[in-house]
């Protein structure tokens, strides 16, 4: 219905399945904007997920509420804690040749 690829529904089924669980089963409707907090920032901060990682599981659940729920989320001001861009430290590989 919105033309999402196959992998992006994929990925956001997964991503509302964890929220559900991680909120013992309890169902969408019944979990709001503090809920949400809480699942954002459990990945930021227990699982260490990129900024990215969360952004798309941000996305899931908004999608989650709009679409589906038909909850509208507007006037709700997630504040959850942001994951941290990791410094990526280039790795250096040094090849011997044989001396001949």
């Amino acid at each position: 219905m919105k033309h999402y690829s196959i992998k992006t529904e994929q990925s956001y089924v997964g991503w509302i399945k964890r929220f559900i669980v991680f909120h013992k089963m309890r169902h969408p409707k019944d979990m709001k904007k503090r809920e949400i907090e809480e699942f954002l920032t459990w990945l930021a901060v227990n699982q260490k997920v990129s900024p990215i990682t969360q952004n798309q599981a941000f996305s899931a659940l908004l999608f989650l509420y709009r679409e589906i729920l038909e909850i509208d989320m507007k006037d709700c001001n997630i504040q959850a804690l942001r994951a941290k861009e990791r410094k990526h430290i280039p790795m250096v590989v040094y090849f011997t040749l044989p001396v001949e």
